[in-house]
């Protein structure tokens, strides 16, 4: 039963990667269609951006409430009818109102299912489950591209990942029972009915939390940074022909989905902080190969594949170590207000450092990536030092 349950997480995070990458492929048809300028794709992506930062940190107190299980069939659910809404807009305000739930319901299965994966399962399944995610953000754009191919437009590649959302949300309603036979043991603290939400700054005075929350940040800021900007990078620096360096963004990501599968292996050897910092060294040392001044398309392309294998380990390895250093009974709203702090740095670190490169030159990214990897590494340290000090007391 706990492997059969495991199977429907995976599937939960494949749904949750489907439609992560659709707006981006489809937007330059959709803005024609629903007569709104390029620019305003923007907005969509914030309001999504903004439920997921509110349903993340209402995690804890809605899982304490109705459990994992339930939050998540209703998080897949709003997803499901959020996607219907948007393949039947009719105009761009209409897919405004739709990012809502759309958003919330990203944010819920987020939060909820890392948090039970990383009290229920070791790091291996962990890593796997983001592996989970990334196969669908890969799968998601084909499947429009195939609609808008097909001739049956953008509206039919959101419907049928819509249908499929759909199909999962039955699959968690009839899954349900399985959700409370959990280990004993891996339930410590998460059982007590007397337990209160602990909130924004409830979770702010634990020790060590303000730690993890600016290394989730910084490794967001990371990786959706080198995500958007590689192939501008590319072309800017080393002349790459667009049309090549675009397809870099998609190898960065299968770089990382790759990465989190043969990490599920790593993880039977290394612990948690040592996969961090592993995959720290292997981000610092492709960006590192950025500022070699050989301006060699090849070059770069290893060295962003790098940061791609790099950030492979360190999302779900932060993740699956909160319940180790926090507790059981902490680790669902630690890990919520840790989803937040990822959404605010994937909404403003990517367009900030577009405004550092028009005032200055797209040559600084590798110093931009650095940054975060240096204060990414301060803060586990930092971490991991004060752990050990309230262990000790």
């Amino acid at each position: 039963m706990t492997n059969l349950l495991l199977a429907v997480i995976y599937l939960a995070f494949i749904s949750l990667g489907l439609p992560d990458g659709l707006l981006g492929s489809a937007w330059p048809t959709m803005s024609g269609d629903l007569h709104a300028p390029l620019s305003w794709a923007g907005g969509i992506s914030m309001t999504i951006s903004a439920g997921t930062i509110i349903s993340a940190l209402l995690s804890d107190r809605l899982t304490l409430r109705f459990g994992a299980g339930r939050v998540t069939a209703f998080s897949v659910a709003l997803t499901a009818a959020a996607l219907m809404g948007f393949s039947f807009a009719p105009n761009y305000w209409v897919l405004i109102v739709c990012a809502i739930p759309y958003g919330l319901g990203a944010g819920g299965v987020d939060a909820a299912l890392n948090n039970y994966v990383a009290i229920h399962y070791t790091s291996r399944h962990m890593s796997w489950l983001h592996c989970m995610w990334g196969l669908g953000a890969l799968i998601g754009p084909y499947m429009m591209s195939y609609a808008m191919a097909s001739r049956h437009g953008w509206q039919w590649g959101y419907r049928s990942v819509g249908v499929i959302q759909l199909v999962l949300t039955a699959v968690l309603i009839f899954s349900l029972p399985l959700w409370k036979r959990r280990p004993a043991a891996a339930d410590a603290g998460t059982q007590a009915t007397d337990r209160k939400p602990i909130g924004l700054l409830g979770v702010l005075r634990i020790s060590g939390a303000t730690q993890i929350l600016i290394m989730f940040f910084c490794y967001c800021a990371i990786e959706q940074t080198a995500m958007l900007w590689a192939s501008s990078y590319m072309v800017g620096m080393d002349g790459m022909a667009e049309d090549v360096a675009a397809t870099f963004t998609s190898i960065f990501l299968i770089g990382i989905t790759v990465g989190r599968f043969a990490n599920g292996f790593l993880t039977m050897r290394f612990s948690d902080p040592a996969m961090i910092r592993i995959g720290t060294m292997t981000i610092g040392l492709g960006a590192l190969l950025l500022l070699v001044p050989m301006h060699n398309p090849a070059l770069s392309a290893v060295a962003f594949i790098l940061v791609g294998l790099g950030c492979a380990p360190v999302y779900p390895c932060i993740i699956h170590s909160t319940p180790a250093y926090f507790g059981a009974d902490k680790s669902q709203a630690i890990v919520g207000v840790q989803m937040a702090f990822a959404y605010v740095g994937t909404m403003l670190m990517p367009p900030l450092f577009g405004v550092i490169a028009q005032a200055t030159t797209i040559a600084v990214l590798p110093w931009y990536l650095l940054v975060f990897v240096a204060l990414m590494a301060a803060m586990h340290e930092w971490l991991r030092a004060l752990r050990r000090d309230d262990m000790a007391v």
